[in-house]
């Protein structure tokens, strides 16, 4: 088969289309033929040699696929080959085939394309783990999501609406917070013009946001704990703005607020498979409803998959950037 390979870290030229050997899958593995991955952050940090992938997995990039099932490794049930699935991925994504756990298998939601569903598990199962699961985000509550036009970002926006609560976001253009209130948001905040402590202590009366999904980590963080409500959770996604900050935990205790911290990446299988299984029952209802759906800005062929990294380092996009096998 072929898959994109990283031989020397670098920019998006070192992604190199290349033949590599086939996946077999293992034990409760199955063997998925791909038809499409998309771009996440992670893929670009692990092309520039920061970000290695997990004990075991696939060397390739490419957190999420959408495709059909090949093969049943040993010990698999419930799952047929032919069946048409997308998946959550430790690596791999970027290939004309990869091996999945079985746990981290989605069905592909009903009146989504195959190429489409590509956006959606690596996206559904952050927001879901993190807003949802850890947060507890309730109907009434408001949520600041910073980088709202993101893939992270649109997903979040759907799934807070479509549980009654009230969402701020961050952008950085006019035309982004468009399609942001596009998709449900209700407060606009062009994070190059407008400080968003002052916007949201303004648009919550003082009260400040309940949870605030935050992509960028250190440089956020003061501001983030002091605009949090009472009783508010931040939930850390990303270190866009760096890994090292103070924490007034003064500030914090006065809010008697809540910080956490996670990934999915090197999540135990275990765990995935909680978070996937909890997507399954509580988003795909939503996406077959039409009340969510995938954001795609662009399709591109996967052995352009440079090109695809500009886009998304350069944030000219808004929701996902797929690749896509020809």
């Amino acid at each position: 088969m072929h898959a994109i390979t990283i031989p020397e870290a670098g920019g998006p030229e070192a992604l190199v289309w290349a033949e590599v050997p086939d996946p077999v899958p293992g034990e409760g593995e199955v063997l998925v033929e791909v038809v499409a991955s998309a771009v996440n952050r992670a893929d670009i940090l692990q092309r520039q040699g920061f970000y290695n992938p997990p004990p075991g997995a696939s060397p390739h990039p490419g957190l999420e696929c959408s495709g059909r099932i090949a093969a049943l490794g040993p010990g698999v049930s419930g799952w047929a080959v032919g069946d048409e699935v997308c998946a959550l991925l430790a690596g791999g994504g970027y290939a004309e085939k990869v091996a999945v756990p079985a746990g981290q298998l989605l069905p592909v939601p009903e009146g989504v394309d195959l190429v489409r569903a590509a956006a959606l598990p690596e996206v559904a199962c952050t927001v879901w783990s993190n807003v949802f699961m850890i947060s507890h985000l309730r109907p009434g509550e408001t949520l600041l999501v910073h980088g709202g036009s993101s893939g992270i970002g649109t997903m979040a926006i759907q799934l807070a609406k479509a549980v009654g609560a009230t969402v701020a976001v961050t952008a950085g253009s006019k035309e982004k917070l468009e399609r942001c209130a596009d998709l449900g948001a209700d407060i606009l905040i062009n994070y190059r013009e407008q400080d968003f402590v002052a916007e949201i202590e303004q648009a919550t009366d003082g009260a400040g946001a309940d949870v605030i999904l935050d992509n960028m980590g250190a440089k956020y963080l003061d501001r983030n704990v002091r605009s949090l409500a009472v009783n508010g959770r931040l939930a850390i996604i990303g270190m866009q703005g760096g890994v090292k900050a103070e924490l007034n935990i003064g500030l914090l205790l006065g809010k008697r607020a809540a910080i956490s911290a996670t990934s999915l990446r090197a999540r135990p299988l275990g765990e995935k498979a909680t978070i996937v299984a909890a997507v399954r029952e509580h988003v795909w209802p939503l996406v077959a409803a039409g009340r969510v759906r995938p954001v795609v800005d662009r399709e591109l062929p996967m052995g352009d998959a440079g090109a695809a990294h500009r886009v998304v380092e350069e944030s000219g996009h808004v929701g996902k950037v797929l690749l896509v096998v020809r």
